[in-house]
């Protein structure tokens, strides 16, 4: 049995794209719809670009099956495409924010006398222009909110939509009876602005998540962009330009200086450098030579490649990360659920009491006129304007108050979670360093002149657009004394991989050198190989390379022959930003642990960990391994500890989009703070605890407003179900609720990060 059970062939996986659906809850039931037929082992529906992601057992399952089931559940599907790549992603045009304007404005009138009444002006409305103005919001702009409660009730469940279908209507359906019944002659209250009120604010809530989710959408665009749309593929001795999807493994593609790569691939011919930063995390360009992979995606530096390709479309390391950016999205639980798992129990229980209330003082009084009130009394302080309120106007409070300071909240899902991150993971360069080397220090051999050391550098170095020759020639700029001028040198060629040698002019920098010789600047591995004594310099290159720090070595060849010299030595590092100290310090307060991913080197890593701080280092990381990590940090905390990723690069996508909390940094990359649903527009580390705090604080809100808005109808409902309270009294507890929650909420404005 164990041999045929390991023998069989692994499930299928099928893609599906999902139409019609608008919460969580829609997303719950469709899974719910595809995991019950009989040969699905999983299913699961990515809200963000509605695709549903089902395994079956080989042939056990017809994809007409599974779209039968969607559309039962009153959903459209049809298969995925995945050739059309972000094309494929929903596109709908942005009229939310025009319809939550339309209703705000038929709703203010009408608000208004509400809110001008405790102070003793009567600005009330007639009932028929009332009426006039409620229709439209409560019909048009509210029609919404009764179709997909329509979809929750036939599917036996209960949601947000339902019960704001079902409280409007309650408070609509009584005021147009007490309109059409008595007029306004009697002086009777209507509750048309209850009605409206809660439409407008509820859609607000709706158009935010429909934007959160546009943005997570857009991460995907993003990462599909980096991608070339053309090749340049040889074919013989012609160079012709193909479609990135007509290249097949195998082809020879040319790339140009500057260029993307456009497929993952093996050098055949050309030695330059590859900036793979955006995939790896390596902090400086990588030299390339003949028979070195490269990947799609990244850009090459100075000289022509001719590749063979590996790996093309869905099996190249680019979209293997698009998939995890993907796969993350799909698997976060977010907490809006909890309102809509509440709902699916108090909408009926509601309902229960409604129509025992109108039965019980019907039958036991005869009085169906006193019954019928007593039970809307009901429908209408059961109305969920304070639940629909609790969580939208305290995530307004708090990412506007965390904007005000430079933290752009994207996502209100990211904004209720960082509350519970028990754990930070950092990425390095460009988050917790400024992301570009510069020239630490100038160990010169003895007899050498330290600034003519430099000078002679920069001279070697001027014109070339390495970034260690950048950091060389503003280090000598910064440095230099007012009269001092680099060397003439002549010849400069860069060897790939090693260096750069050049024939310097006259004196070199050194005590007995004179006449023309030949200057090296470059690795330790081509010192070695030119016969370059090192011994001198050994100890210095060691304590630079233990301190995370790159060493280039300075050597020279007299015009008269002889074993080259060591002149000295050169080391660049990445500095630390200057909150990033302060940051740390302030999440070990917090009780949050701390924990740098990297792609650069161990040396580096442990040398950023020490001046830090930090908990726990883990070097030389992958972007699918960040993603691995993320996770195994959350199962470090039984499963249930929230983690947070702070990163700025494509290379950190994966695990931004794996965490919990993904926090980007304005000044990296696009993609990063598309994956991420915090951006720090000041690119502070320091606001990676604060991000947390105003979390926590939105949250306990929300956990207070919650509490008060059941609490008025724990209480108010049975009161009115008793006959104690008359519906004008449930109107006005209901809207007491609602003042009550939207103040809470807005004492978020006073909120302040910590220094």
């Amino acid at each position: 049995m164990g041999e045929s059970r390991a023998q069989e062939p692994p499930d299928t996986a099928i893609a599906l794209d999902i139409g019609g659906m608008t919460c969580a809850a829609c997303a719950a039931r469709v899974e719910k719809s595809l995991s019950r037929i009989e040969g699905v082992a999983q299913a699961g529906v990515n809200l963000a670009t509605e695709v549903a992601s089902v395994r079956v057992a080989p042939g056990a399952v017809r994809v007409s099956e599974l779209i039968a089931a969607v559309e039962a559940a009153g959903y459209q599907a049809r298969v995925h495409d995945e050739a059309a790549g972000a094309e494929a992603l929903p596109q709908r045009a942005d009229r939310g924010g025009a319809w939550v304007a339309g209703a705000a404005l038929l709703a203010l009138p009408l608000a208004a006398p509400m809110l001008l009444a405790p102070f003793g002006i009567d600005a009330m409305l007639p009932g028929a222009w009332q009426l006039l103005l409620a229709a439209p919001v409560q019909f048009v702009f509210g029609a919404r909110f009764y179709r997909d409660g329509w979809k929750a009730a036939r599917a036996l469940s209960g949601n947000m939509d339902l019960l704001v279908a079902i409280g409007t209507s309650a408070a609509f359906g009584l005021s147009l009876y007490e309109l059409l019944a008595h007029g306004d002659a009697h002086g009777g209250h209507y509750y048309f602005e209850a009605s409206a009120v809660v439409v407008t604010l509820v859609l607000l809530g709706k158009w935010l998540e429909a934007r959160a989710k546009r943005r997570t959408v857009d991460a995907i665009r993003a990462l599909q962009a980096l991608r070339p749309d053309t090749a340049r593929v040889l074919v013989g001795t012609r160079e012709i330009e193909l479609p990135i999807a007509q290249v097949a493994v195998g082809d020879e593609v040319l790339v140009r200086p500057g260029e993307r790569i456009p497929v993952d691939g093996v050098v055949l011919d050309g030695r330059t450098h590859v900036d793979e930063s955006m995939l790896t995390g390596e902090s400086r360009p990588v030299a390339k030579l003949p028979g070195d992979r490269v990947t799609g995606g990244a850009i090459n530096g100075e000289a022509l490649l001719r590749l063979r390709t590996a790996a093309v479309g869905a099996e190249t390391v680019l979209a293997r990360i698009i998939r995890l950016v993907e796969d993350a999205q799909a698997a976060k639980a977010p907490i809006q659920r909890l309102v809509d798992r509440v709902s699916a129990v108090f909408v009926p229980v509601v309902l229960a009491i409604g129509v025992a209330t109108l039965l019980g003082w019907g039958l036991a009084g005869g009085d169906w006129a006193r019954a019928v009130l007593n039970a809307v009394a009901v429908l209408v302080i059961a109305c969920p304007c304070a639940l629909g309120l609790a969580t939208p106007t305290a995530i307004m409070a708090g990412t506007g108050v965390a904007a005000r300071h430079g933290i752009l909240i994207k996502d209100a899902q990211a904004l209720e979670l960082a509350h519970a991150v028990r754990a930070v993971a950092f990425d390095k360069t460009g988050t917790l360093t400024v992301g570009q080397p510069a020239l630490l220090a100038i160990e010169p051999a003895a007899g050498v002149d330290g600034a003519g050391l430099l000078a002679l550098v920069a001279a070697i170095q001027s014109g070339s657009e390495h970034p260690l020759a950048k950091a060389v020639a503003k280090g000598f700029a910064e440095g230099a004394a007012p009269a001092q001028s680099p060397p003439e040198v002549s010849g400069i060629r860069a060897v790939a991989g090693r260096g750069v040698r050049a024939v310097l002019r006259g004196d070199a920098p050194s005590e007995g050198s004179t006449g023309d010789a030949e200057a090296l600047v470059g690795s330790e591995v081509w010192m070695l190989e030119l016969g370059v004594d090192l011994r001198e310099l050994a100890a210095a290159a060691a304590r630079e390379q233990a301190a995370g720090r790159t060493v280039s070595f300075v050597a020279l060849v007299s015009a008269g022959g002889g074993a080259p010299r060591a002149l000295g030595l050169l080391a660049f590092g990445d500095a630390l930003k200057p909150g990033a100290a302060p940051a740390v310090a302030q999440l070990r307060a917090m009780g949050v642990r701390t924990v740098l991913l990297t792609g650069d080197n161990a040396g580096a890593a442990r040398a950023v960990a020490e001046q830090l701080g930090l908990d726990e280092v883990r070097a030389q990381v992958l972007p699918e391994q960040k993603a691995q990590a993320v996770r195994e940090l959350r199962a470090a905390g039984g499963g249930v500890q929230m983690v947070a990723m702070v990163g700025d690069g494509v290379n950190d996508a994966p695990a931004l989009a794996a965490a919990d909390v993904g926090i980007a940094m304005a000044t990296g990359t696009d993609v990063a703070m598309h994956t991420a649903g915090v951006t720090l527009m000041r690119g502070d580390p320091g606001l990676v605890p604060a991000a947390i705090d105003v979390s926590r604080r939105t949250y306990a809100k929300i956990r207070q407003n919650l509490f008060w808005a059941f609490v008025y109808n724990v209480v108010g409902i049975p009161l009115a179900a008793l006959g104690f309270l008359s519906p004008v009294v449930a109107g006005a507890a209901m809207a007491l609720s609602s003042v009550s929650v939207v103040s809470n909420a807005l004492m978020l404005r006073r909120w302040r990060p910590r220094d």
